[in-house]
C-alpha cells in the first residue's frame, strides 16, 4: 500500500494526482537529461572551431560547465513541460474527446466510468507528449540564440575561456531562471 492510499487515496486518485505534478517519469527524465547534454556540448565545438580554445587543456572547463549546464536545462524543460501540459490540455479536450468517444462506442461492455477514465488518461498522454517536445524545442532555441549572441556580442572582449564559462552559464541560467516563472 503505498503511502497516498493509506492516507485514503483511491488508486484513480493517485494516478490523477501523479499526472498533474511536478515530478517526471523516468523516461521523460532520460529524454532531458539526453537532450540537455547534447545541445550544452554543441557549443563546445563553436568555441573550439571559431574561438580556438585548445579542447584538451580546456576538458576540465568544458566537462563541468557542460555539466551544469546540463543540469540547468533539464530543470528549465521540467518547469516548461509543467507549465504548458495544463494549458495543452485544456485547448485538446474537446477534440480528444470527441475522437475517444467515437472510437469507445463500439464497445457496448464499457461502462460510462471507465470510458472517462480512459478519455482522462488519453487526454493527459497527448498534452504531456506535446508539453515534452515543445519544452525540448522551445528551450533548446532559446539556449542556443541566447549562447550565440552571448558569445558573439556581450563577451567576445573576453578571453575565449572565459566567454565560454560566462555565455553557457548566463545562458542556461537565464533559461532555469525564466522557467521558473508563470507563463
Amino acid at each position: 500500500m503505498s503511502k497516498h492510499q493509506a492516507k485514503g487515496f483511491t488508486k484513480e486518485e493517485e494516478l490523477l494526482l501523479q499526472d498533474f505534478s511536478r515530478n517526471v517519469s523516468t523516461k521523460s527524465s532520460a529524454l532531458f537529461y539526453g537532450n540537455a547534454f547534447i545541445v550544452s556540448a554543441v557549443p563546445i565545438w563553436l568555441f573550439w572551431r571559431i574561438h580556438m580554445i585548445d579542447i584538451f587543456t580546456s576538458l576540465i572547463l568544458f566537462c563541468v560547465v557542460t555539466a551544469i549546464s546540463m543540469y540547468l536545462l533539464a530543470m528549465a524543460y521540467r518547469n516548461t513541460k509543467y507549465i504548458l501540459k495544463h494549458k495543452i490540455a485544456v485547448k485538446r479536450e474537446d477534440a480528444v474527446t470527441r475522437e475517444m468517444t467515437k472510437k469507445l462506442s463500439e464497445d457496448k461492455k464499457m461502462s460510462n466510468k471507465e470510458k472517462n477514465e480512459r478519455i482522462l488518461w488519453k487526454k493527459n498522454e497527448v498534452a504531456d507528449f506535446e508539453a515534452t517536445t515543445f519544452s525540448i524545442f522551445y528551450n533548446n532555441a532559446l539556449y542556443l540564440a541566447i549562447v550565440i549572441f552571448a558569445s558573439f556580442y556581450l563577451f567576445r572582449s573576453l578571453s575565449p575561456a572565459v566567454n565560454y564559462t560566462v555565455s553557457i552559464g548566463a545562458a542556461s541560467g537565464l533559461l532555469a531562471l525564466f522557467s521558473t516563472g508563470s507563463q
